[in-house]
């Protein structure tokens, strides 16, 4: 771990700070990502299978997963594992649905209805990364709120592991969420076909779902293409930012930073604190703990990235959370909620020391798909609303127009749009308008 003083930093030197491991798309994965697509575009389920062999290691038959496969998972998967699924998920639907939103209308003038509905998205693709680690808590992060708007169509992809076979824990989180079309694929590949399409694989309407750094970018290009799909965000490597004061326990905090750490070695994890002693511990006692770790290897390789960065006090630590605008931040301090109105970009934020990130990642009931690489100032997490299209409407009576028809001829004309003017213009001659 890196350590920093921001206030003896300038500006160049506080960017190299906050730098994430993979800041720039790199050529490299750039033009094979870009490869995999054409691939697949051009020869759908037979590139699917020759990319799976290449680098899943795997010799697929089907890609989707059949009913039977279903039902091996159900009955593989523990029981107390499969009710803990079962209460996340509940969890994660009451959170949802509190912040679900319904059509509205208003008149903005007499004889002038302006409404706004919303209609689901008819066909999402969804992306559950496996790698080294199933992720089921992702399945539920994704099904519930597009079950919530009422999404037509579902279609997930998860990739498989040498033997051909999907993590049966990840197909019982799809299976609570009503998810029944699952597709043995993973990385830039099943990206790829969920936005194309192939013979197996439907072609979805727009992309969900964290990944890797080649996931990322073949998401960022399709979303450029004009024949590809909609994304979500650019949801890469976990990212982690935590602010402690003196209060803040160093066994909590980097059991904190250990946890993202161990998602993979390009995840990134960030201490900002004011306090020294802390700042001297955390990294001592991270290495403590590091020996009780199954993943310590990869956790171990993410710590390169990590930083321990030193500030005059909380305030200017919000400052540099903001600028650095993480996934997930952590306000491990004696007063968090004083904090909270400060803070503008984050994916998630997580208040006080018992609030571990980890209850966010499955079952706190908040969404873990969130915004990485800085895309918090401007991006959100998952909610409802990202499964559902608004749509605006107007209704004019014959008094609206002669209320406000004079106006929108006279912006018309100052825009020198004519056809715009006389399109109103005609109607406020009619006779029967102008009585």
């Amino acid at each position: 771990m890196k350590t920093f003083d921001w206030n003896v930093l300038d500006d160049s030197e506080r960017r190299a700070a906050l730098a994430r491991p993979i800041q720039q798309r790199q050529d490299a994965i750039r033009t094979a990502v870009a490869r995999i697509l054409e691939q697949v575009r051009a020869d759908g389920d037979s590139s699917l299978r020759a990319l799976t062999r290449r680098y899943d290691g795997c010799q697929l038959g089907d890609l989707r997963v059949s009913e039977d496969e279903f039902a091996a998972a159900a009955a593989h998967v523990p029981a107390e594992v499969q009710a803990a699924i079962e209460q996340a998920r509940l969890r994660i639907e009451r959170f949802h649905l509190a912040g679900r939103v319904g059509d509205y209308a208003v008149e903005t003038a007499p004889g002038v209805r302006c409404e706004r509905i919303i209609r689901p998205l008819d066909r999402v693709g969804m992306y559950v990364p496996a790698g080294s680690a199933p992720l089921p808590s992702t399945a539920l992060m994704l099904g519930v709120p597009a079950k919530l708007a009422g999404v037509g169509e579902v279609v997930l992809c998860t990739p498989a592991n040498a033997d051909g076979e999907v993590e049966p824990v990840t197909l019982v989180a799809a299976r609570q969420c009503g998810i029944h079309q699952v597709f043995k694929l993973g990385g830039a590949q099943a990206i790829a076909a969920m936005a194309f399409g192939t013979e197996s694989v439907p072609r979805c309407d727009k992309l969900f779902g964290p990944g890797n750094a080649y996931v990322t970018e073949a998401k960022l290009q399709l979303a450029a293409d004009p024949d590809g799909v909609a994304i979500d965000m650019p949801a890469g490597p976990s990212e982690l930012m935590v602010i402690a004061d003196r209060h803040a326990k160093p066994a909590w905090v980097a059991a904190d930073l250990l946890s993202q750490a161990e998602h993979g070695v390009d995840s990134q994890v960030i201490l900002v604190s004011d306090d020294a002693a802390l700042l001297d511990a955390v990294p001592g006692e991270a290495e403590r703990q590091l020996a009780d770790l199954p993943r310590a290897e990869i956790a171990r390789a993410a710590l390169q990235h990590a930083r321990l960065i030193r500030v005059d006090d909380l305030l200017q630590a919000v400052i540099v959370a903001n600028r650095y605008a993480p996934e997930h931040l952590i306000l491990n301090c004696r007063e968090p909620r004083s904090l909270l109105p400060a803070i503008s970009a984050a994916g998630s934020v997580f208040l006080g020391s018992y609030t571990a990130e980890a209850l966010g990642d499955y079952c706190s009931g908040t969404n873990h798909v969130l915004p990485t690489y800085g895309a918090a100032r401007a991006y959100s997490g998952v909610s409802v609303a990202s499964f559902q299209r608004w749509i605006s409407v107007q209704e004019v009576s014959r008094d609206g127009l002669r209320e406000i028809g004079p106006c929108a001829v006279t912006l018309a004309r100052a825009e020198r749009l004519e056809a715009h003017a006389l399109a109103v213009e005609r109607r406020l001659r009619d006779r029967e308008i102008a009585l």
